[in-house]
Order: structure tokens, then C-alpha cells, then sequence
């Protein structure tokens, strides 16, 4: 290797180098996001090396181009020493950035975790301004706003905040047998469905026929069945078929249907004997006799058009108990229940005004 003193510097003048292949970025002056010490690679180096010799025809002369390429990237002493050196702070910067995250990801947890808890009554006023609609999201922002929401005062002021006095409400829902604990909440949930404007408009959008069938009657049991005769309707006789289902109730991992226990003081204030319950109204022109269904297990509930072309047929598929899981139902078991021809079908729920109370709701 020639001495420092006895190395010849080569004089490159601007348009000897290509701008395409070399930029600025890639000199010592380059952006420290991109290279987190601040200092070209190696990698870098050699490909500026590589082309310096290509341009210049210096793939003899390797002592004058790292001459050149140590002062040009401000580098001093040998390059391999330098890309050791570089390859070092790199891995210690590497080292640091980890650790920082470590400790910010260490932060932030203890952060998520450790967070203010505020007693009860601030959430029973902040539950004065809560709407009907926004009472699920209330009592799903903690443990303290869900006791809210199962306490008698709760369900008692949101009735009061809407009730009017010009207001057509059926003897169980004035304000005169909503101060009893006993099923209160569900007496106010119906009364909402008759005070509060937004929920009694979704009565008047639902057709009288249903777009599609509706399939979340099925498994479910027949609790009750009656006929009713209808008067002051065109035609003049009109016969109504009432069934009652209670819903299948999906059973947790633990074998619980219900994985939310209430506290014992509120749970007169949650009873509800027609929780989980439909009704589902068939209006028919004349009298069909059907068979005793109840206790029955409903596993087929189809809506189709009638013979005459004018109106529909409802077919029901009564059996003793619902299909097993992975096994295919068996169409010709079980008691079937025709109704043809059929004027209306509609399906409540316990809330809806026209649904029977039970006498102690």
C-alpha cells in the first residue's frame, strides 16, 4: 500500500458522474430517518465505490478511490475499519430503540390499567341525560354504570322524563302502579314504546306481511294457542290464530342461560315473566281448525302464496322436540299446521302495545 503522502487525488469534474445512479442522499449529509446513525452503510459505500471505477476506469487504482471516497463521505482511516465502526453504532442504536419501546409499551400499559374509579352517585346523575336508545351503551362503560341502570330510581326517572299528561296509557302503565318494584322495568319499556316518539314510529313502519320469513321463531316453544274471532273487519268474519313461543335460550361454557348475575336487591325490578317471548298473529278470512300445538317444539315456519292467487298460506311444522345439532329434519314427523287463506302475519315482541300482558306486568 502507497503512503498517505505519495496517494495521487483525482479531480472529478461535474459531469463525469451520473446524477441517476448517485445522489445526495447518499453521501454523510443523507436524511436520519432513513439511516438511523446518521452515516452512509456500507452496503452504500461499495455501490458508490463500484460505479466511481466504472466512470473513471480506476479498477486498478483502489488506494486513490478510497482516498476519494474518505473525503468525499467525510470518512477518515481505512473504510473497513469505518464500516465496523458504523456496523457497531448501528447495532447499539438498534439496542437503544428497543429498550425505549420497551419501556414506552411498559407505560402505556400501566396507563391502560391504572384509571380513576368514581362511586355510584355520580353515575346515577350522569344517567338523567341518558336517551332510551343509549341505555345498553351506558351500562356497558363499566361495573358502576351497569348497577345504575338495575336500580329502581334509574328506571322510575327515565318514565317520569317522558310521561305527559295528555298521554293514552292502559291503567298498568300510569304513573299510579309504575311506584311498585315488581316488573318495573319492563312496565317502563313498554310505556316508552307508547310515550317516546322514536319508538313508537317503528310500529307504524312494519308491513303487514313480512319481506322474508322470519326464522327467529324457529326452535322455539309453543307456550300457548288460541283463536279469536274478529269483528267489525272486512270480510265480516275474520279469525285471529295466536301462538306464544318462548325463544331456545343459548346455554354458556358454564351451563348458565343467564352469565349476568344481578344483585338480589334489584331483582323484583327486573322480573319479567314474557322475557324472551314472541307472538306470532295470523289473521285469516274463515275458521281453520287446527290441532293442539302446545308444549310443541316450531322447527319449519314458511309464508307462501295461496292457491287463489290472491292471498298467502302459512305452514307450520310442529315436532316433540328441536333437531339436534348436525342432523337434518325429518319433514313428514310432527303435527302441521295449514293456515289458507291468510290477510296478515305479524310478529311481536313483549314490548309491543298489542302484546297480552301477563297480569302481574
Amino acid at each position: 500500500m502507497p503512503k498517505k503522502g505519495n496517494r495521487k487525488r483525482l479531480k472529478f469534474k461535474p459531469g463525469d458522474i451520473c446524477s441517476e445512479s448517485v445522489t445526495v442522499a447518499d453521501y454523510a449529509n443523507a436524511d436520519p430517518a432513513v439511516v438511523k446513525s446518521g452515516r452512509v452503510k456500507k452496503a452504500v459505500i461499495n455501490a458508490v465505490e463500484k460505479e466511481v471505477k466504472l466512470l473513471c476506469g480506476l479498477e486498478a487504482s483502489v488506494g486513490a478511490v478510497d482516498e476519494v471516497l474518505s473525503s468525499a463521505l467525510g470518512v477518515t482511516g481505512d473504510t473497513s475499519e469505518s464500516s465496523d465502526d458504523l456496523e457497531a453504532e448501528s447495532e447499539e442504536d438498534e439496542n437503544e430503540s428497543k429498550s425505549v419501546r420497551k419501556k414506552k409499551n411498559k407505560i402505556k400499559e400501566s396507563e391502560s390499567y391504572d384509571g380513576g374509579e368514581y362511586p355510584v352517585d355520580i353515575w346515577l346523575m350522569l344517567s338523567a341525560y341518558i336517551r332510551p336508545e343509549d341505555v345498553c351503551r351506558f351500562s356497558l362503560i363499566c361495573k358502576n354504570a351497569w348497577i345504575v341502570t338495575c336500580t329502581a330510581a334509574f328506571w322510575t326517572r327515565l318514565y317520569r322524563r317522558h310521561y305527559s299528561l295528555d298521554a293514552e296509557l292502559p291503567f298498568r302503565l300510569q304513573p299510579k302502579c309504575i311506584d311498585r318494584m315488581q316488573c318495573l322495568r319492563a312496565c317502563v319499556i313498554r310505556s316508552l314504546f307508547l310515550l317516546y316518539e322514536p319508538f313508537s314510529l317503528r310500529f307504524s313502519k312494519v308491513p303487514i306481511l313480512p319481506e322474508s320469513t322470519p326464522t327467529s321463531l324457529l326452535n322455539s316453544k309453543c307456550l300457548l294457542f288460541w283463536v279469536t274471532k274478529v269483528s267489525g273487519t272486512r270480510p265480516e268474519a275474520m279469525w285471529e290464530f295466536n301462538f306464544k313461543f318462548l325463544k331456545q335460550q343459548r346455554q354458556s361454557k358454564n351451563g348458565n342461560t343467564n352469565s349476568l348475575c344481578l344483585p338480589r336487591q334489584y331483582e323484583d325490578v327486573h322480573a319479567n315473566p314474557d322475557s324472551d317471548c314472541y307472538l306470532l298473529r295470523v289473521f285469516t278470512l274463515n275458521f281453520i281448525f287446527t290441532p293442539v300445538v302446545m308444549g310443541m317444539t316450531l322447527t319449519t315456519f314458511a309464508i307462501n302464496v295461496s292457491t287463489d292467487m290472491r292471498h298467502h298460506r302459512v305452514r307450520l311444522l310442529f315436532q316433540d322436540s328441536p333437531p339436534r345439532r348436525g342432523r337434518r329434519r325429518v319433514e313428514h314427523c310432527g303435527l302441521q299446521v295449514v293456515l289458507d287463506p291468510v290477510h296478515s302475519v305479524r310478529l311481536m315482541d313483549w314490548w309491543h302495545p298489542q302484546y297480552p300482558y301477563s297480569a302481574c306486568t
